[in-house]
């Protein structure tokens, strides 16, 4: 079975382990993995996900660039199990520049995320880094969260609105902690995908499936989210889902495949 984890989030070693307790405190939940890249391959493998596209959050405009050059190198080191995606940060003094180096190290999207960014996504400095990815990269979008206005489906409209060449990929079903507001909000939108992440642990296979059927089962992509979740658990419950070959297939390798350009 071919199988691509298309969210999941890795780090330095040097860091590794401060950085995913950082998110088990953001979420206020246990975390499962240790955020280093060996533990990932490792566990992937374990399970039979046979890529991994990896990201990481800019949290300072300072970070983006050697977060980018780290992604770049273990997927370059990991070439037949890892894809990066490269980080931006809305407060960045020149978004072109690392939209650049993220094309030129041959990244194939970008990672944002409101909540840890503190920032709207309709925000015109949001709209600025939509602007510079139109065309050019897919953008992986952490979206909603009862706890926070940054990312809810109102604005989520709005960004799909102004940009519709833009290819938005919403994170945990289009919005974390409010799946199925988001889903009704927001399935039909042109451009918009949406990932299983972190949100197969909160929903039952039923309502899990039916979301899959709500969006469409050829735009949703299968993503574990570690370190929060280890990818053989995120699998499984995947697998659970009440869902027809077809569309297990799509979701877990097809659609993937096609967004960014990838074989198995």
């Amino acid at each position: 079975m071919k199988i691509i984890d298309t969210h999941c989030h890795v780090y330095p070693d040097a860091i590794a382990d401060r950085a995913s307790k950082g998110i088990g405190s953001f979420y206020d939940y246990p975390i499962a993995g240790d955020g280093r890249v060996d533990t990932l391959l490792a566990l992937g493998g374990e399970a039979g996900i046979g890529r991994h596209i990896v990201s990481s959050v800019a949290t300072t405009p300072h970070q983006v660039s050697a977060i980018n050059r780290f992604l770049h190198g273990a997927a370059a080191a990991h070439p037949e199990r890892l894809t990066a995606l490269g980080a931006l940060h809305p407060d960045s003094e020149d978004g072109e520049a690392d939209v650049q180096q993220i094309l030129d190290l041959g990244l194939r999207g970008v990672k944002l995320h409101p909540d840890v960014q503190k920032i709207a996504i309709d925000d015109p400095r949001m709209f600025a880094l939509f602007a510079l990815c139109e065309g050019r990269l897919p953008v992986l979008c952490h979206l909603g969260d009862t706890r926070y206005d940054y990312s809810n489906p109102a604005r989520v409209r709005r960004v799909l609105e102004n940009f519709p060449r833009l290819t938005l990929i919403g994170a945990h079903f289009g919005g974390w902690s409010l799946w199925r507001q988001a889903a009704e909000a927001l399935h039909g939108c042109e451009r918009l995908l949406v990932d299983s992440s972190s949100s197969l642990f909160a929903l039952s296979p039923e309502e899990a499936a039916a979301l899959v059927r709500l969006y469409g089962a050829d735009r949703v992509l299968f993503g574990v989210d570690y370190p929060m979740w280890t990818p053989g658990e995120e699998l499984n419950r995947f697998l659970a889902l009440p869902l027809t070959e077809d569309e297990r297939e799509r979701v877990l390798y097809k659609n993937a495949a096609a967004l960014y350009g990838l074989a198995l």
